[in-house]
């Protein structure tokens, strides 16, 4: 009964639109009719600003590392990263916003900083030198999440629920960027500006 309580409530925890709260709270937003028209944080930063781009992003994080540590805290006996699959889950497709939500890169990254922050350390690293060189910020979150499933199986082999959970997101991420991939062979994919 606890696992799927614990189920349940890592989902509902992953459905919270950050980028949807923090819009419509402090900006009158609604960011799912501007940009990419995403609730994820890249569309927040474009649309809103770096500040909020930043506190949705941080906001999208902690929602897989809380759901990731739930059975730890309520002591179950059940895979803490199916809780993190869960909320990531919910994160792409939220019951609170009809769901129609985010592209599940910081939720997943945060499944990972529950479950070794080192791990979540080299993948956003990965993302920031990928970024500084692509300044695509979608192709830089499919290349970290490979380069995170290639870690995953070089220092973590053997933890197959790990390496498992992580080609799960990886699917996950780059179905959810189908028409960033287009865009990007197309040459239409928005670039960040480096000042």
């Amino acid at each position: 009964m606890l696992t799927i309580i614990i189920i349940l409530a890592a989902y509902l925890i992953g459905s919270i639109p950050s980028g949807l709260l923090i819009g419509k709270t402090f900006y009158n937003i609604d960011i799912r009719e501007h940009g990419s028209k995403n609730l994820g944080g890249t569309n927040t930063f474009r649309t809103l600003g770096v500040k909020a781009g930043l506190t949705v992003t941080i906001m999208d994080i902690l929602k897989g590392t809380l759901a990731t540590l739930l059975p730890f805290f309520l002591g179950a006996d059940m895979p803490e990263l199916l809780a993190g699959i869960c909320a990531v889950i919910g994160h792409m497709f939220p019951i609170f916003a009809n769901f129609r939500g985010g592209k599940a890169v910081a939720t997943s990254a945060g499944v990972i900083l529950a479950y070794e922050p080192l791990f979540f350390l080299f993948a956003v690293l990965i993302f920031f030198i990928s970024l500084y060189i692509t300044k695509y910020v979608s192709l830089s979150s499919m290349i970290a999440c490979l380069l995170a499933l290639i870690y995953s199986l070089v220092f973590h082999f053997g933890d197959w629920a790990l390496i498992i959970v992580i080609g799960i997101l990886t699917v996950f991420i780059f179905y959810r960027h189908r028409a960033n991939i287009k865009r990007i062979i197309d040459k239409t994919e928005p670039k960040v500006k480096w000042l």
